[in-house]
């Protein structure tokens, strides 16, 4: 019976030797701590480079990285375009679209059967939008066919070379042809005669040696950057367009104002010419003495070897001097 009792006061003289020796541990290890970052602790468990791997197992990155349902899922998509589309709700055929868009041209009726000089017809070559067709840099030898309700024709930056009679035969509706940077270089005397509705027409550069008949209502003219002579130009051309407002001359081989005016024009463009000489009736009535020109408030002669100076009596009816050399 003694030594069961020495045991067991054995054991209980070791236990209370180590509950006092916790303390002291404890506190050995949080120094150790303080002084290394690389620990950290995780509950009783002293997590350091050593046993690291002991928690956390490193050889499951998927596991560390699993974000769950956090982001959502992206479903990449097909960017080609359907070939059928279909209602729910519809019973009918699936419609059938087509996998690139197309455009058309607005086009005027009564046009598709005059085909234009590329043997098609116009308004596959121009845009036609209601009572204007633009045919734009569209590689045009000609004017091509229009509907009898063109009021505004634009054929510029083409390779028209002549404007034929019958171009603009019936186009009664016709305002406003403009024709700049082509090639052409005659005019048939008929072609514009009859076109009792034109306004304005627009031919600079091009190649013009001689006007043709006018259209008495015209109200601009523009002929600009030619090869416009003088004699070209019929005698009292401009007389009987009482409507003429605004004529455009410059930069053309001009030796000569052209004569007589109308009372209606405002602007007289004949700067870049030859012009050396003026009559003294170029602008006024020298027999009356009563004519004014109030109106035409614009002259510019600059650009021309004439010596305005010489000529004080051509401009006594006018509001303004032109503009130019005066000595």
């Amino acid at each position: 019976m003694k030594l069961p009792a020495f045991l067991s006061l054995l054991a209980l003289v070791l236990l209370e030797a180590g509950t006092a020796s916790l303390p002291k541990e404890r506190k050995r290890r949080d120094q150790m701590l303080g002084e290394d970052d690389s620990y950290a602790v995780l509950g009783n468990y002293v997590l350091g480079l050593d046993n690291y791997d002991e928690v956390i197992d490193l050889s499951d990155y998927e596991g560390l990285m699993d974000y769950g349902d956090q982001l959502p899922e992206v479903k990449v998509a097909t960017l080609a375009a359907p070939t059928e589309i279909s209602s729910p709700q519809s019973t009918g055929t699936p419609r059938t679209l087509s996998s690139k868009p197309t455009m058309t041209r607005p086009m005027t009726l009564g046009l598709l059967d005059s085909p234009s000089s590329h043997g098609l017809p116009t308004c596959l070559v121009c845009v036609c939008l209601g009572s204007s067709v633009y045919c734009d840099e569209a590689d045009l030898e000609s004017i091509p066919p229009l509907p009898k309700a063109t009021a505004y024709l634009y054929a510029r930056f083409n390779r028209i070379r002549q404007i034929r009679a019958g171009d603009f035969e019936g186009l009664t509706k016709l305002k406003r042809i403009d024709l700049s940077s082509n090639s052409i270089s005659s005019i048939d005397d008929d072609a514009l005669r009859l076109l009792h509705a034109l306004r304005e027409l627009i031919l600079p550069e091009n190649q013009l040696t001689a006007l043709p008949a006018l259209p008495p209502a015209i109200e601009v003219l523009d002929v600009r950057l030619n090869r416009l002579q003088s004699s070209g130009i019929q005698p009292e051309a401009f007389r009987a367009l009482e409507k003429l407002q605004f004529l455009y001359l410059a930069d053309n081989l001009l030796d000569s104002i052209p004569r007589p005016l109308p009372a209606s024009l405002r602007s007289l463009h004949l700067q870049n010419n030859m012009i050396e000489t003026m009559q003294s009736d170029a602008f006024c009535d020298t027999e009356e003495h009563k004519h004014s020109r109030r109106r035409l408030e614009d002259i510019r002669l600059d650009g021309n070897p004439i010596n305005l100076g010489l000529f004080p009596s051509a401009y006594f009816c006018l509001p303004r001097l032109p503009t130019g050399r005066c000595c």
